[in-house]
């Protein structure tokens, strides 16, 4: 796979252990400018079998990454990602391409989860997956009151929290906390 205006190839590959560290700062660097910015690991994800995890390699650079775990007719994109530089030359496409035509037989449907960030929801939706729940991801920050939170005897009340709030509840959420984010699950039948 390349870029048809005459950029330097790329190909895809199945994901080595090798390639941690500039797996991790692909995605963070991909994520960083996303409402999952700090969704930051320290360590791959590791998925239980069967998984299907590859790399988009250009002069032994990892320029993008999707690993899905498949849970019998169900397919979960876990993480995907291009670094930023590596963008808009159709990596992100490939590799979902590659990915799907890797299940395993018997897979119906692959879904996905993001947030707000408007490139991501339309690259899905350009993708052939459609919108099926969403719910929202609801951030206390440590400058927000603790009203109505509590920890058990002996620890503070949170500094900081992440919760899950059912959508009918956004517009309290969005009047009480400053950093509210609609989580979306995409689905494509396959």
């Amino acid at each position: 796979m390349g870029h048809e205006r005459g950029e330097p190839m790329y190909t895809i590959r199945e994901y080595r252990p090798g390639d941690e560290p500039q797996w991790l700062e692909c995605r963070l660097l991909s994520f960083f400018g996303t409402d999952y910015y700090d969704d930051v690991k320290t360590a791959k994800t590791v998925l239980p079998d069967p998984q299907l995890c590859f790399v988009a390699e250009e002069e032994s650079r990892v320029l993008g990454l999707i690993d899905v775990e498949v849970d019998g007719q169900r397919a979960t994109i876990d993480s995907i990602a291009v670094r930023p530089e590596a963008q808009r030359r159709g990596i992100a496409g490939a590799l979902l391409g590659h990915a799907i035509e890797r299940l395993p037989e018997g897979v119906l449907t692959l879904d996905a989860w993001t947030r707000e960030n408007t490139e991501a929801n339309a690259w899905y939706q350009r993708s052939g997956f459609v919108e099926n729940h969403s719910y929202l991801h609801v951030y206390k920050g440590w400058d927000e009151p603790n009203d109505g939170y509590a920890s058990p005897p002996g620890l503070s009340a949170p500094v900081m929290a992440f919760m899950h709030a059912d959508i009918e509840h956004e517009a309290a959420m969005r009047e009480k906390h400053a950093r509210v984010y609609t989580c979306r699950q995409y689905l494509k039948q396959l």
